[in-house]
């Protein structure tokens, strides 16, 4: 067993054999910290963002196109950009993703491998595992708001993100300046692959040995069908409005712990959404369930 402290995410790190344990900084809110956790999530001090855990429960949920096609209807307005290669008989999928997630701006990125195609919903698409962990990348990236820095997250991962709360930004305002680092040249020439094969073009991004470079600004591959401008356009205003009540009511407040106070004071509407956090386990379980017994018929 190791014991690694991380400076930059102030956590601690615990490893032990393939297992790992992320033991963060809290937001000194119990109530906050607890619905953090079930939701998945730790709180970054420094910068003043959330960020997933490396053993989150939505490990265990995968992924497939219906996420993305949910993300608008749910209340998020986000690109994403899936680049899909094969490498050592198994068809790889990294998916990028950025914009307005509700009452906060984040980004992320996902690492996946094709398990089965589904056919559910009226959907029809592969459903993917989250890698484990002998398969973790090197990540890192940049989220900029109108060329500004909004937060940077790196680490060996399978899905690095990070959300700020309360920031409100149309998807278009954000580029993510992102570094994936392979394990060898033959992934690492996969990968580029389903770069090009997505729309990338060779001055879009750069080779340093083997960790690839570039900025995800427009996506080059389709946007999932509910993205729509005018749906767009009615969810953004309501996640407008709800940033700019939270920044009236925490604006003065410069720790997480006198923003979630305030909140609590103020806007206890506002409060019990944060709280609510991890109610979204539930009914992630619940699709969870429904969608393994699909995809085992």
């Amino acid at each position: 067993m190791s014991v690694q402290i991380t400076s930059k995410d102030k956590m601690v790190t615990r490893r032990n054999g393939d297992g790992f344990n992320v033991i963060p900084e809290g937001t000194g809110n119990d109530e906050l910290d607890k619905a953090i956790k079930i939701a998945g999530y730790s709180y970054d001090q420094k910068q003043d963002i959330f960020y997933s855990t490396i053993d989150p429960w939505q490990r265990d949920i995968g992924y497939c196109r219906l996420y993305d096609e949910l993300a608008a209807p749910f209340g998020m307005i986000i690109d994403c950009e899936p680049i899909y290669f094969e490498y050592l008989e198994k068809e790889w999928m990294i998916v990028f993703w950025k914009g307005q997630y509700d009452l906060v701006t984040g980004a992320e990125i996902g690492l996946y491998t094709r398990a089965v195609d589904l056919n559910i919903l009226g959907f029809s698409g592969a459903y993917y595992d989250c890698v484990s962990n002998t398969d973790l990348l090197e990540m890192s990236y940049t989220l900029k708001k109108n060329g500004n820095r909004l937060f940077s997250r790196e680490g060996k991962h399978w899905w690095l993100t990070g959300f700020k709360l309360g920031e409100f930004s149309n998807p278009s305002e954000l580029t993510m300046d992102i570094n994936i680092t392979l394990p060898n040249v033959r992934m690492r020439d996969a990968f580029v692959s389903g770069l090009w094969n997505a729309g990338y073009p060779l001055d879009e991004f750069n080779r340093n040995g083997n960790t690839i470079s570039f900025t995800f600004s427009n996506p080059h591959t389709p946007p999932p069908l509910t993205r729509k401008p005018t749906t767009d356009r009615i969810i953004q205003s309501k996640n407008q409005f709800l940033c700019e009540k939270f920044q009236e009511i925490t604006g003065s407040s410069n720790t997480i712990q006198d923003k979630v106070k305030a909140l609590e004071k103020q806007s206890p509407e506002l409060y019990h959404m944060l709280i609510r956090t991890g109610k979204s386990k539930q009914s992630y379980e619940t699709f969870s369930g429904w969608l393994t017994r699909n995809k085992n018929k």
